[in-house]
């Protein structure tokens, strides 16, 4: 049986405008499974977002708790939870986010001079080329964002959150920015890293992208209103 990787137990986030409170999250409890590719979705302001800012400990809750891998992230320090983020876990978002004057290799190499595992030039070079390549950028290695497309940009991303070997994959509207065939060659990806074990979490409004996922968790209003775990119904598969 499959550990644990995300529980969040009656986890809440208050946001005080002026006099206002907007409630964020409301009692979410949900638990997660190592290995599994899920869905976030929901619509603007429907607590989606805070909730992935809460799984990558971007943010702090207003109540209750939030264990990743067994340890309660409330208990911990801010220098503790910069070193979760940095060793645990990957992040992918909408914008790239990428060095512009930057070579691909060189953007992936970025958080390996952060890791906690000191390695030489040429460990982080041979590491970063290794994610690259798992990626399907072997021939673009040395190429500048603007060298790129933005599919090829997105698989830099990819890559870079790879290069720590994280446990989770945190990814926000990853698809977002990219065209239609773009996004299922991203998505493909996603599944065959999926695939190898690694738990990804996926913040979509697309519901074809949603359908690339066993399981889909809508929210609305801060609180999960659907958990529906379903068959994967990828849409369009090129290979």
């Amino acid at each position: 049986m499959k550990s644990e990787i995300i529980r969040a137990e009656n986890l809440s986030k208050e946001y005080h405008l002026g006099e206002q409170v907007v409630h964020a999250l409301n009692g979410v409890n949900i638990a997660i499974c190592e290995g599994s590719f899920v869905a976030v979705m929901g619509a603007s302001g429907s607590g989606k977002s805070t909730f992935l800012n809460m799984l990558g400990c971007l943010d702090e809750p207003s109540g209750g708790k939030y264990f990743l891998n067994g340890i309660d992230i409330g208990l911990l320090s801010r220098k503790e939870r910069a070193a979760i983020r940095n060793q645990k876990l990957g992040f992918v978002f909408q914008s790239f986010n990428l060095l512009s004057r930057t070579s691909a290799l060189e953007n992936v190499e970025l958080p390996l001079l952060y890791s906690k595992n000191k390695m030489s030039v040429a460990e982080r070079s041979d590491k970063a080329k290794a994610m690259l390549e798992l990626v399907g950028l072997s021939d673009r290695m040395k190429h500048v964002p603007s060298q790129l497309s933005g599919g090829q940009q997105q698989r830099v991303a990819i890559a870079r959150a790879l290069v720590n070997d994280p446990i989770l994959i945190l990814a926000d509207e990853a698809t977002g920015n990219l065209d239609s065939k773009t996004s299922i060659e991203i998505m493909e990806l996603m599944t065959r890293l999926n695939e190898k074990g690694i738990t990804i979490v996926f913040v979509t409004h697309d519901d074809e992208i949603a359908d690339w996922m066993g399981r889909k968790l809508e929210f609305r209003d801060g609180i999960v209103l659907e958990d529906i775990i379903s068959t994967p119904k990828p849409q369009g598969i090129t290979s």
